[in-house]
């Protein structure tokens, strides 16, 4: 895993902070349980119950109210998943059926028998007859978990040629492709197959549709349901976990991955995201998380990506001599490994050896085999003059790329760059137009960008309008992208915009000399090096020295080669440029 050229950082984990009760993201889940089922309005506690159809299961959605700010843990909602997942002893997973073949009598003529039904990992029952296609859904699986994205799309797509018939292979495809380039009509097969699919495997292919349809209820009872049939399958686990990770629920996804590892010690996707939960969660333990990482090192000696991770956290940790070895590592198992070589460009940027940095980055570029990742590493590239205290070539240089980006309409490639050159602007009122124009970019679907990513790219910039607005004095504007930004929370149900709105009314508090009630929004936002940053200035100016401390620590942990952290080091906190 490794950071593109943004101003956001890539979602590690964090404890999410209290709202005032009832959250504006409660309120519009409430509503929209209406659709499902009558809704039983409770105490501050229990927000709403709705019970599930099949399964019998209660969906619980739950506020909690604590008052430390960087210790607390509130989440606007949860799911209560079942006590079973978390036994003094975990089961092993059930074993696959097995088909005993009939002996025939003699002169009999032998009737043809039929596929034996097919199981995904030995659990899961699934629709298809092919052995082939439930083998491809299984590595394609496996290469998701690790983060492998392209080739577990590719899998996928095999498995669905294997068995055209197939919904899960089809989700599976539209799944994995979503974090490289979504595939609408690979989403639109696999609604369609739904019915053909078993039971169960109909949950995870619904789970799997719905995330990509924003439609959070019908993800949650689905998944509810998979986890209740399935609380020992280290695979449903992970995935829920990882979706949890995702939307910066860095708790229940660490319970949830620590509870695979029981099942299986040598779970290697397990080993490798619990490697950035414990660094980038609300107690950063950064021995712990090389600890995992090692491990996954071992159980996984021929990949490289565990030498990649281990060079990712390393630079996190602030140990640059690491990052260089675990990506060099990682290069010499796949000379091709684009993420390794962006990172080797990545830490020589943080080390200031900005000559190799660029020879670095001009590697990646040659090994690039798409416009995103060739931009991004363009773009990358481009940075390095804002670090070289060299702006207005930087300016220039990120202007190239943006053009390039257009000509070639790469959408996710042209919001990170328009942003960092928003972000990265000469004062703050070059900064007020180009985050405009930016809000208009994405202000309708784009093809190439899926909508849950299109959500975050809005977020991040209100976010930053509000920011900039409420550090010049503009308390209109900062009010107005505000007002959006809880617009789009509740149209997006996402709580990773939730925490980017909860920020930015941090920043306009903070304008306004509510400190107290600052501290408490930024607090909302702990991927965000500039809130943590003003949340420390803000904690510091209240007397609170431990909070101030602990922030300043969580803070230490997000440092990368981004724009939000290069302007943490490079500028003082409540100053806009």
């Amino acid at each position: 895993m490794f950071a593109r050229c943004n101003a956001w950082q890539a979602p590690v984990s964090h404890r999410v902070p209290n709202r005032e009760p009832p959250s504006i993201l409660l309120n519009a889940l409430a509503t929209s349980f209406s659709s499902y089922t009558p809704v039983l309005l409770g105490s501050i506690a229990i927000i709403a119950a709705a019970l599930l159809s099949e399964a019998r299961l209660i969906l619980i959605l739950c506020v909690k109210r604590e008052r430390s700010i960087m210790n607390r843990f509130a989440a606007r909602w949860f799911l209560l998943l079942f006590p079973s997942l978390f036994p003094a002893s975990v089961w092993g997973q059930t074993p696959a059926p097995r088909v005993e073949p009939a002996a025939s009598r003699s002169g009999e003529k032998v009737a043809r028998i039929a596929p034996a039904p097919q199981h995904l990992f030995g659990t899961v029952p699934l629709s298809t007859r092919s052995e082939e296609a439930r083998r491809l859904l299984e590595l394609a699986v496996d290469n998701y978990e690790n983060a492998i994205y392209r080739d577990s799309a590719v899998l996928a797509r095999r498995a669905a040629e294997k068995d055209p018939q197939s919904a899960l292979a089809y989700a599976m495809l539209s799944f994995a492709s979503r974090r490289i380039m979504p595939d609408t009509v690979a989403l639109a097969k696999a609604k369609s197959l739904l019915p053909h699919a078993t039971p169960d495997e109909q949950l995870l292919v619904r789970w799997m549709t719905s995330i990509q349809d924003r439609d959070l209820l019908p993800a949650i009872s689905s998944m509810n349901d998979l986890l209740k049939h399935y609380p020992h399958d280290k695979h449903v686990l992970y995935m829920t976990a990882e979706w949890l990770y995702l939307q910066q629920d860095d708790d229940r996804a660490r319970s949830m991955m620590e509870a695979a590892l029981q099942i299986d010690p040598k779970f290697p996707a397990a080993l490798n995201r619990l490697g950035y939960v414990y660094i980038g969660s609300g107690t950063p333990d950064p021995a712990k998380a090389i600890a995992s990482l090692k491990r996954y090192a071992e159980v996984e000696p021929a990949s490289p990506n565990p030498q990649d991770s281990l060079g990712e956290v390393s630079r996190m940790a602030g140990d640059d001599s690491a990052s260089l070895e675990h990506y060099t590592a990682a290069l010499k198992i796949d000379p091709k490994y684009l993420p390794s070589q962006e990172g080797l460009g990545g830490t020589r940027t943080l080390m200031g050896d900005f000559s190799n940095a660029r020879k670095e980055y001009d590697r990646a570029i040659q090994l690039s085999d798409n416009p995103l990742d060739e931009l991004d590493a363009k773009c990358q590239q481009a940075l390095i003059l804002f670090w070289e205290s060299r702006a207005d070539e930087g300016r220039k240089a990120l202007a190239a790329v943006a053009e390039e980006a257009a000509g070639k309409k790469e959408p996710n490639a042209q919001f990170e760059i328009a942003i960092a050159q928003a972000m990265l602007a000469a004062d703050s009122r070059d900064e007020l137009t180009r985050l405009s124009a930016l809000s208009v970019f994405l202000e309708k679907p784009l093809a190439g960008m899926n909508e849950a990513d299109r959500d975050i790219s809005r977020a991040t910039v209100l976010r930053e309008r509000a920011r900039i607005a409420s550090l010049a004095g503009l308390t209109g504007d900062a009010s107005e992208a505000v007002a959006q930004l809880k617009d789009l929370t509740i149209s997006s149900r996402d709580l990773v915009v939730e925490n980017a709105y909860e920020s930015a009314r941090g920043y306009l508090l903070f304008h306004q000399g509510e400190l107290s009630g600052a501290a408490d929004k930024l607090a909302a936002d702990p991927h965000s090096p500039l809130a943590l940053q003003q949340l420390a200035s803000i904690q510091e100016k209240l007397g609170n020295a431990a909070a101030a401390q602990s922030t300043h620590t969580l803070l230490k942990y997000q440092r990368g080669p981004t724009v939000e952290w290069f302007l943490v080091t490079h500028q003082d906190p409540g100053t806009s440029h």
